[in-house]
């Protein structure tokens, strides 16, 4: 999916609502424990209720890992029961990859050939050899992590150097990187006093946002200072929409939490 594609998606959905697939036995309805593949068949539900108010899933690969070949199974069913159903809806595989350069590569084909997501979270610690070979896929996203939204996020992202904090830094010196068009970036919802730093740096790329709601993130002030003239944002909801409810109508109640903050969105891009 080409960076204007999900623009248009965004302006005919009225919505940068990404949905995080973040699957936990524990936690899903007990009466789907009974299907042959309980995780793929919560994921279905859950994609089919809400497919018309989100732009974006995300589904988060260590909740598959864990459950061994079965849950790496589960998320292959996932992402080719969407490609395959609506092929308009873009996908990130939110498994934080990065390593030495041949080791990237395999990485990258896993994710953009074998499972054809559209886009992966890469971490930048080990800098731009690390990085272009996931930017070197046409018409596929690299998500790099900038500002995250956990406790410890700023333990070394927030850490000055002689200039600057090291975010900025990362920001600044990706841009420099080979096919540099291809990036997003993460920036943490409970980070929002910070958008406006960044904006400066980055006006121009899209920014996934999670943070929303559990976390504690507030959808106005990201948009605020995060927006940019074609939007520019894709604002991630797990919990708060997927654990919705937990009876049988748990993929209705996941579509009206959808909606409530897709609704929002729609006033928010209309101003």
């Amino acid at each position: 999916m080409t960076k204007q594609e999900l623009i248009n998606q965004i302006q005919q959905k009225k919505s940068f609502l990404c949905i995080g697939l973040d699957v936990d036995l524990t936690k899903i309805p007990i009466h789907l424990l009974t299907e042959e593949d309980p995780i793929f068949e919560f994921n279905k539900q859950i994609i089919d209720a809400t497919h018309q108010y989100a732009v974006a899933y995300k589904p988060n690969t260590a909740f598959y890992e864990a459950y061994g070949i079965k849950g790496w199974m589960a998320l292959e069913k996932t992402i080719n029961y969407i490609n395959e159903n609506y092929p308009e809806i873009f996908t990130i595989a939110d498994a934080k990859r990065g390593d030495i350069g041949n080791t990237s590569t395999m990485y990258a084909k896993a994710f953009f050939e074998d499972l054809n997501f559209d886009s992966v979270t890469v971490a930048p610690y080990m800098g731009s050899d690390s990085v272009e070979p996931f930017l070197a896929f046409k018409n596929k996203t690299t998500i790099l992590l900038a500002l995250t939204s956990n406790k410890g996020g700023l333990d070394f992202q927030g850490l000055k150097t002689e200039n600057e904090e090291v975010y900025k830094e990362v920001l600044k010196t990706a841009l420099t990187w080979k096919n540099s068009e291809n990036l997003m970036f993460v920036v943490g919802a409970t980070k929002d006093e910070y958008f406006e730093e960044i904006r400066k740096i980055v006006p121009n790329h899209f920014l996934l946002v999670p943070g929303i709601g559990a976390q504690g993130g507030n959808l106005q002030d990201v948009c605020k200072y995060g927006l940019n003239k074609d939007c520019g944002l894709l604002i991630n909801s797990s919990r708060g929409i997927i654990y919705a409810g937990k009876g049988k109508d748990f993929a209705i109640k996941a579509q009206l939490e959808a909606l409530k903050l897709q609704q929002e969105m729609a006033q928010i891009l209309s101003k």
